[in-house]
């Protein structure tokens, strides 16, 4: 090959790369960590504590969000998440008192949680729009005690949030009726899509609120019998392409009710860890 031949070749090789660097597409995103409700395992957490945390570790899973320590004293649970290389960023905890949250507080920062969740409304308490009215004052206050500790408070929804109240909706009085720097949100995908809400919707109207996200699939109405990440018709891409939008940092795959525990949570991490968006 002569010099000019060479040239030319080299030349159309340099067109070539570059026509197909326009061509690629940006890379695709995934979940960097992926975490699990420990609710979803909690027959296994009462015989073996310890034993579950090292399970799930097994599995691939990196964050791991308490509902309850099953009598383990803070110092315990934390030493547990650092020989199994875990961390926990949040943790559900209702408020009842101003000295139970003090003492709950506490815990989250010896543990080293970020957040501390809200799980749920009792429905006794929930009766009237004038209820959640109230409730958002309580967030409040639980949500600015919280922040004087270098926490954040969150509040975590179900379906029944959405079904309207004298022609308003609970969930957007509420989110209308907080302060978002001292009450944010965990919204679980799941029961929001069982309400008929679009969580898109939400991240728009709050961007930046939403740190925290339950990720449990839906068999589809009129059921919505839950299932493994991945096995339901939740379309999980369009949700997770409008994580920054949303805040998101933290995914937490849940299911209630897995029929086979363990195999249930290992399939949902393997869908989550290949899924890109």
């Amino acid at each position: 090959m002569d010099r000019r031949d060479f040239v030319q070749t080299m030349a159309g090789a340099g067109l070539a790369i570059a026509c197909g660097g326009a061509r690629r597409a940006p890379s695709a995103a995934r979940i960097d960590k992926i975490g699990i409700q420990l609710y979803t395992v909690r027959d296994q957490m009462k015989a073996d504590f310890e034993g579950t945390l090292a399970r799930i570790a097994e599995i691939g899973y990196k964050e791991v969000e308490f509902a309850g320590y099953y009598n383990h004293s803070p110092a315990d649970v934390k030493a547990i998440l650092d020989r199994h290389g875990l961390t926990a960023p949040s943790s559900h905890t209702p408020f009842e008192t101003d000295d139970q949250w003090k003492a709950s507080l506490d815990a989250a920062k010896t543990i080293g949680h970020e957040y501390i969740v809200m799980p749920w409304i009792p429905p006794e308490r929930r009766k009237t729009l004038d209820d959640w009215k109230n409730f958002a004052q309580v967030f409040n206050h639980a949500g600015q005690a919280a922040h004087d500790a270098g926490i954040q408070f969150a509040y975590h929804n179900h379906d029944f949030e959405f079904p309207k109240m004298d022609g308003q909706v609970p969930y957007d009085v509420l989110l209308q009726s907080t302060d978002p720097k001292l009450v944010q949100l965990e919204i679980d995908l799941y029961w929001i899509t069982k309400a008929g809400q679009d969580p898109l919707d939400y991240f728009a109207r709050w961007p930046g609120r939403i740190p925290l996200v339950h990720v449990k699939d839906s068999q589809g109405g009129p059921e919505h019998k839950m299932a493994d990440v991945g096995q339901g018709k939740i379309d999980w891409k369009r949700i997770f392409a409008k994580r920054e939008q949303a805040g998101i940092k933290h995914f937490f795959v849940e299911h209630d009710n897995p029929p086979q525990g363990f195999q249930d949570v290992a399939v949902s991490f393997g869908y989550l860890k290949n899924l890109e968006f």
